[in-house]
């Protein structure tokens, strides 16, 4: 029986092993924790989640649902997981983190054709391999990805505070999903008005940062994982027009829009934690305090866990990789996950899927397997293998990577929903 290795256990990694035992490829998937870890990760299970609880809009006429269904019809470890441990979230999917990983952890232990290996990985190993270290790979193992592509992108990437339910100060808040879509309870929202978030946007803006300078001045920052800080940064109103947008939502105390809101998800199961939407940060940790303190809602709140920033690596792809995520100057090698310049947990995860298909049908002298660019999963390995842009940046689940319909739909809903069943109707799943 032929063998494949895997390395990196994120959630890249473990699609890719588990498309190679359905496969009925052997695999060894090498997992770092807990014998390393990076400045990010702090579970030793596999396909931890660091930045966010969330796994986008469930709903087919969105992008991110497209791509979820795609993922589904092909047996996506990642989607079996995160249906068996899903929390209230709106229109989206959010999954209990620590469910999540442990619910993965225990298919992938108790999968006989997979044998995980724990340590660090400093070179590429001969043989069928799948580089899905993720965006936090390790700098040996960087240094030899590097000296084989020669030469790398970086970019910085930053996760938000968690804070305790408990800790809120309830008569400043009230539940609501933005334009009712979804319960009533699924997202906690913490008003301000003119004067409190005036306030608070002259001390986000001055508060002292950590670690990285000028974070907001990078020509490589992925605007997906803007800090907050760098966000307010560019002008008063940008946070109101962001992630503290009102629109869509009315307190019932006033009967009126507030000036600005920021919303909370469950990030556990119980809605005991809770996740500051859209507030990663690279602020220091006493800042942190200092600063979101200042919203009425979080004056006592108590602080779980504080943002971070860490480096995420990703290659020049376009001149790397086919779109069977395969790496163009060594047969057999393969990469996927974030490193490849797909955007996102579920194209981390989407990518896995069709790097561990690839990679077997390759043991087995098949063709490979590349999807059509009407689906989402087939939009995306063309953008990273064959973006046309000087400057290659990633690149999440969108409409606007997929060719347009034949005929114009005006409303947007309807176009969507178009080109999400055209792409659905033409998945290969085989």
């Amino acid at each position: 029986m032929s063998k494949a290795t895997v390395i990196g256990a994120g959630l890249a990694g473990v699609e890719a092993a588990w498309q190679l035992a359905k496969a009925g490829i052997e695999t060894e998937l090498w997992e770092m924790k807990p014998i390393k870890f990076s400045p990010a990760h702090k579970m030793s299970g596999y396909a931890e989640l660091v930045c966010s609880n969330s796994l986008k809009a469930m709903r087919l006429d969105s992008a991110a649902g497209m791509l979820k269904e795609e993922m589904r019809r092909f047996g996506s470890v990642c989607m079996l997981a995160a249906e068996k441990c899903a929390v209230a979230a709106g229109g989206a999917l959010a999954v209990d983190r620590d469910k999540f990983s442990e619910i993965i952890t225990e298919l992938i232990d108790n999968e006989p054709l997979i044998t995980v290996k724990h340590g660090e990985v400093e070179k590429i190993p001969e043989g069928v391999v799948i580089v899905a270290a993720g965006p936090l790979v390790s700098d040996s193992l960087a240094a030899d990805i590097d000296s084989l592509c020669g030469g790398r992108l970086s970019f910085f990437d930053a996760a938000a505070p968690i804070v305790t339910a408990e800790s809120l100060d309830k008569d400043h808040i009230f539940t609501q999903s933005r334009y009712d879509r979804g319960g009533e309870d699924d997202y906690i929202n913490c008003p301000m008005n003119k004067e409190e978030y005036e306030a608070f946007y002259e001390a986000i803006t001055t508060a002292e940062r950590a670690g990285v300078h000028s974070f907001d001045e990078r020509h490589d920052v992925y605007e997906g994982c803007m800090p907050i800080e760098a966000m307010a940064s560019r002008g008063a109103e940008t946070m109101r027009y962001g992630p503290l947008r009102p629109v869509g939502l009315r307190d019932p105390k006033t009967g009126h829009r507030p000036w600005a809101v920021l919303q909370l998800r469950k990030e556990n199961a119980e809605g005991t934690l809770l996740n500051l939407v859209g507030f990663q940060t690279n602020l220091k940790f006493g800042e942190q305090k200092r600063v979101f303190s200042m919203i009425p809602a979080l004056k006592n709140a108590e602080f779980v866990r504080f943002g971070v920033m860490h480096r995420n690596t990703f290659i020049d792809s376009p001149k790397m990789l086919n779109a069977d995520y395969s790496f163009r100057n060594r047969e057999g090698l393969y990469f996927a996950g974030q490193i490849t310049g797909v955007e996102g947990y579920m194209e981390s995860a989407s990518s896995g899927i069709l790097a561990g298909i690839n990679a077997a049908r390759y043991i087995k002298g098949k063709k490979p397997l590349i999807l059509k660019n009407t689906t989402m999963m087939g939009a995306l390995a063309e953008y990273i293998s064959s973006s046309p842009s000087k400057d290659f940046q990633p690149m999440g689940a969108n409409f606007g990577i997929l060719p347009p319909l034949p005929e114009k739909i005006r409303d947007k809903r309807e176009r969507y929903a178009a080109l999400a069943n055209r792409g659905l109707d033409e998945l290969e799943t085989e």
